[in-house]
């Protein structure tokens, strides 16, 4: 799919791509109401879009992304708005039936609104763990999130946080990738930290769901 990337705006990835796939998995209720949250090019709120839902609110806290999400589904004639916003601070008005999250998760000291899109602190969950907070306030009475996340900043931890918010999780898709040029720039921090095994190269993207209530679909 081609998109409109200004610069220093996240360009979909592998985990973008994975997350796409499980959506496709999700039956959306008529008239459905879907938050992406952290949408960059928007490439999660266009495909939301087309898989059913009625309205998709694109959220980030850069205002380039927030253009690019614009104009890519503006030109695709897609019902998306975006909104500046972040979403553990000043959610926007809910509910909503469907949540996309490809929030920061790369494992690097620091992390946060001036640093690169990826990092997301010393355990890469600086993002994630104010979000999976943020969640169960989000989701309609029958709404889910899909998230996707690197198994080297806690599954089971991301697990463990939405459910002692009262949701059900599942992990729903997993894929191995190789490390990029940024992981592979820091894989002797990752494996000073015991994160990676020394010489490990690659990580694994893990896609959670959550629901508020038990699937039906």
């Amino acid at each position: 799919m081609l998109l409109v990337r200004p610069p220093g705006v996240y360009r979909p990835q592998d985990d973008t791509d994975l997350l796409s796939e499980a959506l496709t998995a999700v039956t959306l209720p008529p008239g459905a109401r879907a938050l992406d949250v952290g949408t960059g090019t928007g490439a999660l709120a266009v495909a939301a879009a087309r898989a059913g839902a009625a309205e998709v609110t694109a959220l980030d806290v850069s205002r380039r992304a927030l253009v690019a999400a614009w104009l890519n589904a503006r030109v695709r004639r897609l019902p998306v708005r975006v909104c500046r916003a972040d979403v553990s601070s000043a959610p926007p008005p809910g509910p909503f039936d469907l949540v996309l999250a490809n929030p920061p998760y790369v494992p690097w000291p620091g992390g946060g609104r001036t640093s690169p899109r990826w990092d997301a602190g010393r355990d890469g969950r600086a993002v994630i763990d104010p979000l999976c907070a943020a969640v169960p306030g989000l989701l309609s009475e029958r709404g889910c999130l899909l998230l996707v996340q690197s198994s080297l900043s806690g599954v089971e931890e991301t697990l463990t946080a939405l459910g002692e918010g009262g949701l059900k999780t599942s992990v729903v898709a997993r894929r191995p990738v190789p490390f990029g040029p940024v992981l592979r720039g820091r894989a002797r921090y990752l494996e000073r930290r015991g994160l990676i095994g020394e010489g490990q190269r690659e990580e694994e993207l893990v896609v959670i769901r959550a629901d508020r209530t038990e699937r039906t679909d």
